[in-house]
């Protein structure tokens, strides 16, 4: 009795599971299906889910000044995150390791920059790069990314340190070992799930970014996801060069957070328990 209890309970947690990924899925499966059929057939209603596949979306697209936009993107988003992470990284160790007083005031304090609206930092930057020769480049967008990623690095990356026993770098130094090899070969293997899952935070926040980009860049540092935004001109909106582009912008994240899901996951969590 108790073995088709189990199977059939098996078979109801399967089928929650897969309506759970139905439903959280369905807005991507919905705009890559889109991405593949001409503004005719995206435009009937009610929509047709039987359709003739055509490429002409991503072939126009890349044909046109979006690849310009999509490296761009990767650029900005790829330099930027490696940017914080190597300037964040060795300050979140010094702070896990300062035994003063005020260490958590002064992490709180390093957290309050990312608490002001972007919107309160445009005007500054917009003038400032203007001043120095910076606006609509790839190094300005770098630039702008990292100082804000790097509050964030120092945030998340602060517990993980926390988490490593201290006991293990005394030893170290009692065998004569320096600093820098017992942070390089000792501390950042332990806390490898730590910068991997701020890696993906980074690289989301620096790649989804629409704003920064609107206002910072015209045509040579342009983003993908500012060149999506132009296909919607006083001439009607593309909907299949938007469903292409929104296909193609998505691809790099996914591709990227698969491919550390497992220090994703466990990074995510190591970092919530001391001890």
């Amino acid at each position: 009795m108790s073995g088709p209890i189990r199977r059939s309970a098996s078979r109801g947690r399967l089928a929650a599971i897969g309506a759970t990924l139905l439903v959280l899925l369905s807005p991507f499966l919905w705009l890559l299906q889109m991405s593949f059929k001409s503004n005719e057939l995206i435009l009937q209603f009610p929509p047709p889910l039987l359709f003739k596949p055509t490429l002409e979306n991503y072939t126009s697209l890349w044909q046109g000044a979006f690849p310009a936009s999509f490296v761009n993107s990767l650029m900005s988003a790829s330099f930027s995150t490696a940017l914080a992470l190597l300037l964040g990284v060795p300050a979140a160790y010094a702070l896990s390791r300062w035994a003063g007083r005020g260490r958590h005031a002064l992490g709180f304090a390093i957290l309050v920059t990312r608490m002001a609206p972007p919107i309160a930092f445009t005007i500054p930057f917009f003038l400032f790069y203007r001043w120095i020769g910076l606006l609509d480049t790839v190094t300005g967008l770098v630039l702008v990314y990292t100082s804000f990623n790097l509050p964030l690095v120092i945030w998340m990356m602060q517990p993980f340190f926390e988490t490593v026993p201290p006991s293990l770098e005394e030893a170290a130094l009692v065998d004569g070992a320096p600093i820098r090899v017992i942070f390089l070969e000792i501390v950042l293997p332990m806390v490898a799930p730590g910068i991997a899952a701020t890696a993906i935070l980074c690289f989301l926040y620096a790649w989804n970014d629409f704003f920064f980009a609107l206002i910072l860049t015209r045509t040579n540092a342009r983003t993908a996801p500012v060149a999506v935004v132009n296909f919607m001109n006083y001439e009607g909106w593309e909907w299949g060069k938007i469903a292409a582009g929104g296909s193609l912008v998505m691809a790099p994240v996914l591709i990227f957070s698969l491919a550390v899901r497992r220090y994703l996951v466990s990074g995510l969590t190591a970092g919530a328990v001391k001890g």
